[in-house]
This record gives structure tokens, C-alpha cells and sequence, in this order.
């Protein structure tokens, strides 16, 4: 029975694919190895939607040709469905698989692989597969497994590659995705809902099924304590979803919607589907409902033609949002992208209001944090003696506990990055 080290790159729908390539391997009479070195078959499921993802996946191809010359590399992902030829060219490098062929990694893997370089890429927008699986490590240690419900995206954002690598949206059948968390909420407290644009889920169903539905049905068909949404896009958190979120304990109050940019004029070049107005105007809904609810997003710095002018608009709209955390990254150009091809801000720039961003949003976080002292929350326990929040915060528990139990706890304080539970430690004012 051969052996198969599987390495995922990139993001949470990415990491579920890989738990599905996983499955389908196990099923086909492959063993799991726990590293490289006790492979004979080594799957890197990839990433690209940076240069930096990019050149992370080639140094692990060579690194692990070099220590590991005679395992089997095969290569797919979002990586692999851009830029096929060029991995396919790189030692090592046995079978290259585009997303538009995830499923059959199987049966392809199954006969014989002498050659190098093979290529099994086809037409990304005219596939309709649904590959996921939950993601929970072997020994069922995780706490709070993420399953994908939703791929793809139709929408066409300027500096985006991912709906040329993933296709266009496609959602889990209802029915599926309930027996899956059904499935689920036997073992654990809390799950985590993701998609590559989760609030288009059901969009692409006969009566266009709404997120909202969706979780109404889970809510009502499932004993599933705790239900996690991942990002989803600002227009997209409708009143009906955010109420929803508000009216249930069983829902985490937490809400995080991409923004990118605080401009109105780089929006618009970015081809976003809304305005700072629209999107102050969900935030503003969500705080009114939950007072105390996570406020994240997505920011990008740097964008192609971005000015001084233009970067405090954004800087200064950030400021005035409740923002508890902000995900900040540097503009990347991704080859094939409308992007791309304008005049490009300098390099240091760009990381000069990365950090910028960055110390705001640690003031914010800071501030948030400080708010919780001397509260109730409910928090999830995690490994190690800790715990995440209702509303996304690390907390140090005063004592261990057993990981995966829901609990009221009152928080004593600040950590570094956290808080922590009342009687640990003095506080961080």
C-alpha cells in the first residue's frame, strides 16, 4: 500500500480540498504519511494568489526533490490550473492537475507514473464538480473543522485571478451540507462555514437559495451548537442574514466582509460592487444589532495608481469604522489580471501604508480587547489552554480545560495578542 504526504497551500477552501483529495486517496487503498519522508506519492495542493504563494510552492517542489528524489511530486491547486507548463517544467515534478481535473487525482494516481511533467488541465468555467471534505485533523484534535460550501466566483475584480483558477460559483447541495454538519456537531462544539465567496451560496439553484436559508435549515435540522461564517462579501450580508445572526446564540457574532479599500476611486477601478457608503452602511447594521460582534476585513495596499490622496480616503474610512481586526496585505500582480497591466505603485510604498494599516488595526484590536475586561463571553476551549471567543478573540484559560466545550468565562484582562481569563494574571491596561 503506497503512502501519501498531502500539503496544502493558501486559504480555508484550498485546505477542504485538500481534506477531499485526502479521502478519495484513502478510498483508492492509499495510507496517510505524516511527513514527506514517508511518502511515496506527495501531493502540493496549491495557492497563487500572490507572488509570494507562488514562490513558495517552487521552493518546497525543489526542496523536497532534493531531499526526496525518488517520491512522486504531483502538483494541483489554483497554482497549477494558471501556470501548468510552468510546473510541469521543474524537476521533480511528476503529474501537474488543474482544479478543472481535482477529482480524478484518484484514478489518475492509481496506474503507473513513470513520466515527468504530465499535464491534466482543462476548461475551469466549464466545470461543475464540488470537491470538499471537512477539515479535521486524523486524531480528531481540531476543535473548529471549517467545511466549504460554496467555490468559484462570478465576479470580475480587477486584481483578481481567483475566478480564472476556480470557475465560476457553485454551491453544496442543501441536503449534503446539512448531513455533513449534522455529521459534525457529534464531535464538536463549533463549526466554520466557508466558501471561496460564501454569500452567493444557493445562488446557482433553481429559486436562487439564499446563505440565510441555508443556515436557518442547519439551525432548525442539526443539533450543531455553535455556526461560524467565514468572509463574506459586504452587500452579500443582507438584513435577513445579519437579523438572523443577531436573533441566535447559536450563531457566532462575528462578521467579516472584504473591503480592500476605503477609496471610492480605487473601488471602482478594483470593480467592486459597491460603494463606501454601502459598505459603512452594513457594518453600521451588523454593530447595531450585535454591539459586541467581531468587525473584520480584507484591506489591500498599494493597488495600481493608488495615490497619497487616495490612501488616506481609505485610511481615514478605516479609522472611522469599528474594526476589532483587519487582514492587510500588500498589492501582489498576478499575471492575466486587468491590474497588471497599469502603472504600478513602488514597491516600498506600498509596505510603508501596509504597516500604516497595520498599526491601526492593532490600536483597534487593542481597544476592542480592552472593552471585554471584566465581561461575560462565551468562548470554545482549544488546545493547550485556550480558547477563541464569540466574537474572535484569543483567550488564555485561567486553568486547563478539555478542549471543544463551549463555556461562559469572565475575562480578567489583556495578553499580547488575547485576553485572558479572570485570576491569571494582572491586567494590560
Amino acid at each position: 500500500m503506497e503512502r501519501v504526504f498531502v500539503k496544502n497551500f493558501g486559504c480555508r477552501a484550498s485546505q477542504a480540498d485538500g481534506a477531499a483529495i485526502e479521502a478519495g486517496l484513502a478510498a483508492k487503498g492509499f495510507s496517510s504519511a505524516t511527513s514527506p519522508a514517508d511518502a511515496g506519492l506527495i501531493v502540493l495542493n496549491t495557492c497563487t494568489v500572490t507572488s509570494t504563494a507562488d514562490d513558495e510552492v517552487r521552493q518546497t517542489v525543489r526542496r523536497i526533490h532534493r531531499d526526496h528524489p525518488q517520491a512522486r511530486i504531483l502538483v494541483t491547486g489554483c497554482y497549477a490550473q494558471r501556470a501548468p507548463q510552468e510546473l510541469a517544467a521543474m524537476d521533480g515534478v511528476t503529474l501537474v492537475v488543474g482544479n478543472s481535473h481535482k477529482t480524478q487525482i484518484p484514478d489518475l494516481v492509481s496506474s503507473p507514473m513513470d513520466y515527468h511533467g504530465q499535464i491534466e488541465v482543462g476548461d475551469i468555467f466549464a466545470s461543475h464538480d464540488f470537491l470538499s471534505a471537512p477539515v479535521e485533523d486524523a486524531a480528531g484534535e481540531r476543535t473548529r473543522p471549517n467545511l466549504k460550501i460554496q467555490d468559484g466566483c462570478n465576479n470580475r475584480c480587477s486584481f483578481c485571478i481567483i475566478p480564472f483558477v476556480r470557475g465560476r460559483s457553485r454551491s453544496a447541495p442543501a441536503e449534503e451540507v446539512i448531513a455533513q454538519i449534522g455529521a459534525l456537531s457529534q464531535k464538536y462544539r463549533e463549526v466554520v462555514l466557508s466558501g471561496i465567496n460564501l454569500g452567493r451560496w444557493g445562488r446557482d439553484f433553481p429559486g436562487r437559495a439564499r446563505l440565510a436559508d441555508l443556515v436557518r435549515r442547519l439551525l432548525d435540522e442539526t443539533p450543531v451548537e455553535r455556526l461560524r461564517l467565514s468572509s463574506v462579501e459586504p452587500m452579500d450580508f443582507s438584513d435577513d442574514l445579519l437579523g438572523l445572526m443577531a436573533a441566535s446564540d447559536r450563531i457566532a457574532k462575528h462578521v467579516h466582509a472584504p473591503l480592500q479599500s476605503g477609496s471610492d476611486t480605487v473601488l471602482r477601478r478594483m470593480h467592486r460592487k459597491y460603494r463606501p457608503r454601502h459598505y459603512a452602511d452594513r457594518i453600521a447594521k451588523a454593530r447595531a444589532l450585535m454591539p459586541d460582534c467581531a468587525v473584520g476585513a480584507d484591506v489591500m495596499t498599494g493597488f495600481p495608481g493608488e495615490t497619497d490622496s487616495e490612501f488616506e480616503d481609505s485610511r481615514a474610512f478605516i479609522a472611522s469604522l469599528p474594526f476589532t481586526y483587519l487582514h492587510v496585505f500588500t498589492y501582489s500582480e498576478r499575471p492575466g489580471t486587468p491590474a497588471a497591466e497599469h502603472a504600478q505603485v513602488p514597491m516600498p510604498v506600498r509596505k510603508h501604508r501596509t504597516h500604516i494599516l497595520r498599526d491601526l488595526a492593532a490600536q483597534k484590536n487593542f481597544e476592542f480587547r480592552r472593552s471585554m475586561i471584566g465581561r461575560k463571553i462565551s468562548v470554545v476551549t482549544l488546545e493547550g489552554g485556550r480558547a477563541l471567543s464569540d466574537n474572535f478573540l484569543k483567550v488564555t484559560l485561567r486553568t486547563p480545560r478539555p478542549a471543544n466545550r463551549i463555556e461562559e468565562i469572565q475575562i480578567g484582562g489583556q495578553t499580547a495578542d488575547g485576553l485572558h481569563e479572570a485570576g491569571l494574571m494582572p491586567v494590560i491596561t
